[in-house]
């Protein structure tokens, strides 16, 4: 039974590697994991489990879906899908180049802090925060004085995290895109929101 009295861990992790139907274009479909991507997922779990993970949470994107069941079955926990941790919507941009301007131009607004800036038909960069905020902070209120792991997707990772506290250095959200498998440890205490260590950093350090 979790303490209310005592901060969530979280172990934000990218998914596992993935295949999509429109490898080649941007798109919003969920794509599924590929034989390496099960491995990565199943030897990330296994390193896990002396940090006694009380649950297994993903976004609804196939991807990650399947990540979370790969690692609750070595686990022995249960998985469960959270709206709010799903990957930026392409929106009106679907079938373009994964390169396209337009959408570079949006991300590059956001990290300059023109966070009302929009991707079309999709949301804005403090939408995002918002939503991504929302859905750990749900997970965490079900499990304070535990651990849990969640998949989530790499540029909304590394958008979102750095932006949820004030005590990270700048640098880390220049990294758009995670490693597979990659974890983020965050602990969540009432309102604040730590990031406890960032993948890729040398020293583990995020100050």
């Amino acid at each position: 039974m979790s303490d209310l009295q005592c901060p969530a861990t979280l172990l934000v992790a990218r998914h596992g590697d993935a295949d999509y139907p429109h490898a080649r274009v941007l798109s919003d479909e969920g794509g599924w994991l590929t034989e390496a991507g099960v491995a990565q997922v199943r030897d990330l779990a296994g390193s896990l489990v002396d940090r006694r993970v009380a649950a297994v949470y993903s976004s609804h994107l196939q991807r990650a879906v399947e990540s979370a069941a790969v690692a609750a079955e070595v686990l022995d926990v249960g998985s469960r899908v959270v709206a709010g941790l799903e990957e930026f919507s392409v929106g009106l941009l679907a079938g373009r180049d994964h390169d396209d301007p337009e959408l570079l131009g949006v991300f590059a607004a956001w990290k300059a802090g023109h966070l009302g800036t929009f991707i079309p038909g999709g949301e804005s960069g403090r939408d995002a925060i918002t939503r991504y905020r929302g859905a750990l902070e749900e997970i965490a209120d079900q499990h304070r004085g535990e651990t849990v792991l969640v998949f989530s997707h790499g540029a909304v990772m590394s958008f979102c995290l750095p932006r949820l506290g004030d005590h990270v250095r700048d640098d880390l959200a220049d990294q758009l895109f995670l490693p597979n498998c990659a974890v983020a440890e965050v602990s969540i205490d009432a309102d604040d929101v730590t990031v406890v260590s960032w993948p890729g950093s040398a020293d583990r350090s995020v100050v």
